[in-house]
Parts: C-alpha cells; structure tokens; sequence
C-alpha cells in the first residue's frame, strides 16, 4: 500500500489515456496528481480500506487503480466504452495492483450493480459542458445514492449549490468540499489551447 499521496500520484503517473477520445462522452483524462488528492483524502476519512471502490464512468481507470493502492476489499471500474476498458486492464498491468478488480460494461447511470457491504464511490463524472448534455452529472450522482454509503465525485467550479441540492433531495449530505485543480491536454479540434487548467470542485457526500 502506498503511504502518501505523492508516491501515490507517482505509481499513477503510468496509467495511460484513451487514445481516441469521444467528445460526446467527455472523455477526459483525470490527472494522476488529482486522483491521488481525491483517494488519500477518501483513505484519511477511513473510505477506502476494507470497502469495495466503485469507479463510475472509470474511463481507463485512474480512480479505480488509485483506490485499488490503498487496501480495498475490491475496486470495480463502470466504462461504456470497451476500447477504454481495454486500456484499462492494461493501466493495471502497468500499476501492478494485487488488489481484486472488475471491470464492468456499462452505462454507469443505469449499472447493475449491487455491491455487499459497505461501499465507496469515486468519480469523476462528465461535466456537462457539451450542448445537450447539460447537468450529465445528475446521472452519476444518481447512481451514486442508489449503491453507496459515501462518495466523492469531481464537478465543474461552481456546482456546490447544485450538488448540495441533490443530496439533500436524494437522502445525502455534502460533508466535505475542496477545491482542486484539473490540468487538461488538447485533444479535440474545439480546444484553442494545447493545455488549460480547469478549476473544479470535489465533494464527499454521505448518503443514507
């Protein structure tokens, strides 16, 4: 088990990307330096050990070998998109946990999933920055409240309102808020610059 957040980020810094990214998707590489962040804090608050992880949305699955390092009883990575899938098993290669892992198929909003025991979302959920998929985190926080006891999820600046709101109405609480900053490559033909920071927001919510 990794003992801090900067060997952490460091055993993550092999996870490769997707290597044909969808727009529609908004897939989006999360940085090794920022998952680290979002699972050292989930390990601190006793989130990770001894729980299963599910990562929503997993892409090629940087939250769940992030968590996979810190001692959960299983991690298990939800991706639509098998090609990232695909990358993803590799990622673990690369990392060389021997923790239990599942990748799983699916559309993460409407996952068939029933984990046993206590058990820890983390995710990094789409934005909803393309036109028509406004509020596509709705979905993931959705899933999030149907299967588990915690979750931390990653959110555009400027969503805690909108966050709070729904786990109030959804039988959760907002415990936890930071800010964190998401450095993103260009990779589609609509981004100006070929590298931009992203202010976003992480959230641990507890859900009934």
């Amino acid at each position: 088990m990794t003992a801090t957040k900067a060997g952490l980020a460091g055993q993550l810094a092999v996870v490769a990307g997707f290597e044909n990214p969808q727009a529609a998707l908004e897939q989006y590489p999360t940085p090794p330096e920022l998952a680290a962040h979002v699972v050292h804090v989930a390990d601190l608050n006793g989130d990770i050990e001894g729980r299963t992880v599910l990562d929503l949305g997993a892409g090629t699955g940087m939250f769940t070998l992030g968590a996979a390092l810190r001692g959960p009883d299983r991690a298990v990575g939800v991706e639509i998109d098998r090609d990232a899938l695909d990358i993803a098993r590799e990622n673990r290669r690369r990392v060389g946990t021997r923790t239990e892992i599942h990748w799983v198929q699916a559309d993460a909003t409407r996952a068939p999933l029933c984990p046993d025991g206590p058990t820890t979302v983390v995710m990094n959920p789409p934005f909803g920055a393309q036109e028509g998929n406004e509020h596509a985190d709705r979905a993931f926080l959705a899933t999030a409240a149907d299967v588990a006891d915690v979750s931390y999820s990653v959110h555009n600046a400027g969503s805690r309102e909108f966050v709070e709101a729904f786990a109030a109405d959804n039988g959760g609480e907002v415990t936890h808020a930071f800010a964190a900053q998401f450095d993103l490559d260009r990779q589609f033909d609509h981004h100006a610059a070929d590298r931009r920071e992203i202010d976003t927001e992480v959230f641990r919510i507890e859900w009934d």
